[in-house]
């Protein structure tokens, strides 16, 4: 847990919450309470390349379109993966006189599971066909909205707890709340990409290696209190 405070003069308070206690303003303090829990990576995605050189645009995009389309066939068997179409293109190749010289295409396919043994299974039917360019481990919204929920809980609870302390050890008897904020690390999160630098060959011999690792899911509450003595 982490947190933090920040006292403003009576000053400072915005007419609307100024309030009047024998003839003098409540102050106000802001405060931050923040909950964090390390989650294991549930999903992973497989990035599939495959890229092809031909004299023509059209002969370069017959033979991609024919080598994912097959790929793409034997992906859909496992139910267990999710297999959808990724980036596509095809661009000219010049020569060192700057003239077109051929014609190069490029496609992908997605591959995305929560069960890593079947993923790797199917990256590695596929590996002679097309390469694994990539790896990335997540937390399935599912997940992430779980942990946040039991998060949101306890940086409430320490929000209440240091909000109750603070006014006592300023000498007053309780606070009111003026307004909360509420963050959480799933807007920050970016997916652990992983390079796969083997060639297809290797592949082809053994297993894709998928083990995933975990991340930081964290729920943040900033706000400001009004201090207040007991009513009399």
């Amino acid at each position: 847990m982490a947190g933090m405070l920040a006292l403003q003069p009576a000053g400072a308070q915005s007419p609307d919450f100024g309030k009047q206690h024998q003839g003098q303003r409540w102050p106000q303090a802001s405060l931050q309470a923040q909950a964090s829990v390390e989650v294991q990576h549930d999903t992973v995605k497989i990035i599939l390349a495959t890229e092809i050189n031909g004299d023509t645009q059209a002969a370069v995009a017959q033979a991609l379109n024919t080598a994912l389309e097959a790929a793409m066939k034997d992906a859909k068997k496992n139910p267990k993966v999710k297999a959808s179409s990724g980036n596509y293109r095809i661009w000219p190749m010049n020569d060192r006189d700057g003239k077109l010289s051929d014609w190069r295409g490029r496609g992908e396919i997605l591959l995305e599971s929560s069960d890593f043994t079947a993923a790797s299974e199917v990256a590695t039917l596929l590996s002679d066909r097309v390469s694994i360019a990539n790896l990335m481990f997540s937390v399935s919204p599912q997940a992430r909205a779980r942990q946040e929920q039991l998060l949101l809980e306890q940086a409430a609870q320490t929000f209440r707890d240091r909000a109750q302390s603070l006014a006592q050890a300023l000498g007053y008897s309780s606070y009111t709340l003026k307004e909360v904020n509420l963050s959480g690390a799933g807007a920050q999160y970016q997916p652990a990409p992983r390079m796969m630098m083997a060639s297809m060959d290797a592949a082809a011999k053994s297993s894709v290696p998928v083990e995933g690792g975990t991340e930081e899911v964290s729920v943040s509450i900033q706000g400001s209190i009004f201090l207040q003595h007991a009513q009399k």
